[in-house]
């Protein structure tokens, strides 16, 4: 018998609740029981009131409830936490997924081929509605990000299926409160470099007259979270791409500050080498901020050593190259330029391998990697 815990988020979801559940219902057999978790998120309507009808009439059913409203992320959060079962589903409370979906993606859960299993919503041959052609260009968008970010293959980031093994999840610290908890979670199992499956599924959407409710700001708030959730344990390439933008404007800083204290009377040397220690601190703060670790040890004396060091013989590098190309007739600036150009691969790889070093994401390796909490 596999106990499967289903977390339902539910915001004024009065007209398809019990639809939903009797769905749900309908999957538990002699192999599958189910605990079905209720959160209602403050809901306005009559939502709650058939929630609290529900759990009276079946003893499956937990119900929990925040006193305001505060997120799909808040709500699944406070259910997980609650949950027992061998098993974690999330069913969103409106009828776009069909729960005989989860009777397959526990397949390979059940196997132990994987840790989670995420429903496609592109994958499968089912029956879909046809309906936001914007929203679907959106959805390969970020997928496409959140991929290039975690070194996945998904074809569907923002599914509302995914299915865990509990203790998996539960190690996970949660941090979203609102839609952004797809990206997120996504980008926090591949930091943990489990075995993630994807199957086919499904999907009868709705429109917003219908009581969709993500919109255009949660696609905004999707993009920050692949970024903030996933930068500073991105592969390599995806992290240099980010330390281009980094890098560059550094290296403009760079520049104008030494146009500016050349052309006031000070010599070469001394022009370059302040120019280069003003953008470098410049640098690391960009780097901490966006890239390489948002929530940075800034009293780790240490990184901060081994930073200095490594700024003072990139200078160097820096300092002699400018030179260099000034004696071979280069103008002061085409000269600083290019010094800059060359010595932003060299900034890049002490940052990346002595000041920041961490293990980029990526899939599951090997089965003696531990879970731990992101």
């Amino acid at each position: 018998m596999v106990k499967l815990s289903v977390v339902i988020p539910c915001f004024n979801e009065e007209q398809t609740l019990r639809a939903c559940l009797e769905n749900l219902f309908d999957i538990a057999d002699e192999n599958l029981s189910l605990e079905i978790i209720i959160v209602d998120d403050c809901s306005t309507d009559q939502s709650f009131s058939i929630a609290t009808e529900l759990v009276e009439n079946y003893s499956e059913i937990k119900l929990l409830r925040h006193e305001r409203n505060k997120g799909k992320g808040a709500a699944l959060r406070s259910g997980f936490a609650k949950a027992t079962g061998d098993f974690v589903a999330v069913q969103d409370a409106d009828l776009e997924y069909d729960p005989i979906d989860l009777k397959r993606l526990l397949i390979p859960l059940i196997n132990d081929d994987a840790d989670v299993v995420l429903g496609s919503r592109f994958l499968s041959t089912g029956a879909h509605r046809v309906l936001y052609f914007w929203h679907y260009m959106g959805n390969r968008f970020l997928t496409f990000l959140s991929n290039m970010f975690t070194d996945l293959n998904l074809t569907d980031m923002e599914s509302g299926y995914k299915v865990f093994r509990r203790d998996v999840l539960q190690s996970i610290n949660i941090e979203e409160n609102g839609f952004g908890f797809e990206p997120e979670i996504v980008a926090k199992v591949a930091h943990m470099r489990l075995r993630i499956y994807e199957m086919g599924i499904s999907y009868h959407g709705r429109t917003y007259d219908e009581g969709k409710k993500i919109g255009l700001k949660d696609g905004f708030r999707a993009l920050y979270c692949i970024f903030r959730y996933n930068a500073y344990r991105a592969p390599l390439p995806a992290q240099f791409l980010l330390y281009l933008l980094i890098g560059g404007c550094a290296a403009v800083i760079n520049l104008i500050i030494f146009g500016i204290m050349l052309s006031s009377g000070l010599s070469l040397t001394i022009s370059t080498l302040s120019a280069f220690i003003i953008a470098a601190v410049i640098n690391y703060l960009l780097c901490i901020l966006i890239l390489f670790r948002h929530k940075a040890r800034w009293n780790s004396w240490a990184e901060i050593l081994i930073y200095v060091v490594i700024v003072g013989v990139v200078s160097l590098f820096d300092l002699e190259i400018t030179k260099s190309l000034f004696k071979f007739g280069a103008s002061p600036l085409l000269s600083k330029a290019v010094a800059t150009a060359i010595v932003l691969i060299l900034n890049f790889s002490g940052r990346r391998y002595f000041v920041f070093p961490e293990p980029t994401s990526g899939p599951w390796r090997s089965r003696g990697v531990a879970i731990r909490n992101e």
